[in-house]
């Protein structure tokens, strides 16, 4: 079957690069004659149709899409609380999840639409390896922060993340060593320690503590009292948000609100307060969260958001459904969706960027 009309969606946390990647698919597919229809905040404009925002589900023309590239977020919206496979209803007067898979298909097939682009991290991913098993033609284009997407060597995203969070320790470098403190820098981070890990390094931060790490607070004491000991009384600790402790657990913001994950919260202030009774140093935190993931991206986000968005449309035409495009440097390539799903990309404690931060003096806990 030929291709005439596609859907293009943004789902998850937004990133920077989103809007780089819908405008290559929208160039890209129109010159090939395709239609393309943006599908409103996610899996939102497919499970009902009538599901109105300031946006909506809408035919975009290159006109739509030509002064886009630098901008932060996605003019399609997106939404972390969708999964049709969840979805949260009320019912008896009682909200609950329930599978409205079955609504998504019908009304992909009410709108005519021959495949689709679903933009997004794992999450995304495996509503979409599910969304195929049902039979839709999807190619998957990776987007986290996290940068922690298998089969992909980056995730556009990340590299503007990494840069915002380092411009912040850069800041807080200053402050720090003006009041003779020691400041705590929370970066996001569930599962994956990478900008943490990056932006410590990029920042000279003295220690980063990372999901993949449990740390222990005598190692981070020590490396403090070192530093006060030559003359240097400020010290710079980056944490991610899924960090915990050897012996306890990732710090969230109460139970799990249904349709979401639930949210982290309080891991600076947990490794502050863990801190402080073995300091004469003031501790105070820094908690990035969503600024990580605003602004303009960077050139490289930019770049890659528009290689990964051209080769979606090459892959729909090649008939390679059920793929993700992947960076493998130099090239963009192909894979499985259920590959890229099946082996998350965490921090092995053999990586060589790991490495490098330990060869130059920064503490993990552990």
């Amino acid at each position: 079957m030929s291709i005439q009309r596609i859907g293009v969606m943004t789902g998850g946390g937004d990133c920077p690069g989103l809007n780089a990647v819908i405008r290559a698919v929208v160039i890209k597919a129109r010159a090939r004659g395709w239609q393309v229809l943006g599908i409103e905040d996610a899996t939102n404009g497919l499970i009902d149709l009538d599901y109105r925002s300031p946006r909506g589900n809408r035919w975009l023309e290159v006109a739509d899409v030509s002064d886009i590239l630098t901008k932060g977020g996605t003019i399609l919206g997106t939404s972390n609380k969708s999964d049709p496979f969840a979805y949260v209803t009320t019912k008896d007067g009682e909200r609950v999840e329930v599978d409205v898979s079955d609504v998504v298909v019908a009304n992909y097939q009410k709108l005519g639409l021959d495949a689709l682009v679903s933009i997004g991290g794992d999450g995304s991913m495996r509503i979409s390896q599910r969304l195929i098993d049902k039979g839709l033609r999807i190619v998957g284009v990776p987007k986290t922060i996290d940068h922690d997407l298998g089969s992909t060597d980056y995730t556009f995203g990340f590299n503007t993340a990494v840069q915002t969070a380092t411009d912040a320790i850069d800041r807080l470098q200053d402050t720090a060593e003006s009041h003779d403190r020691t400041m705590i820098v929370e970066v996001m981070g569930r599962d994956a320690g990478w900008i943490a890990l990056s932006a410590a390094i990029a920042g000279g931060a003295h220690a980063c503590l990372i999901p993949e790490l449990p740390y222990r607070i005598e190692p981070l004491v020590r490396a403090i009292r070192a530093r006060q000991a030559t003359g240097k009384p400020h010290s710079i600790l980056v944490v991610s948000e899924g960090a915990r402790p050897a012996d306890g657990e990732q710090s969230f913001a109460g139970a799990r609100d249904l349709g979401k994950m639930p949210r982290l919260f309080g891991a600076g202030s947990k490794l502050a307060a863990a801190l402080e009774p073995h300091l004469a140093t003031e501790v105070r935190v820094t908690v990035l969260g969503h600024v990580q993931r605003g602004g303009t991206p960077t050139q490289f986000d930019r770049i890659l958001g528009t290689r990964f968005g051209a080769a979606a449309i090459d892959a729909l035409a090649d008939g390679k459904f059920a793929h993700m495009v992947a960076l493998r440097t130099p090239n963009v390539v192909c894979v499985p969706i259920a590959e890229a799903i099946a082996d998350p990309h965490h921090v092995s404690l053999r990586d060589s960027l790991l490495q490098a931060a330990r060869d130059v003096g920064i503490c993990f806990g552990d």
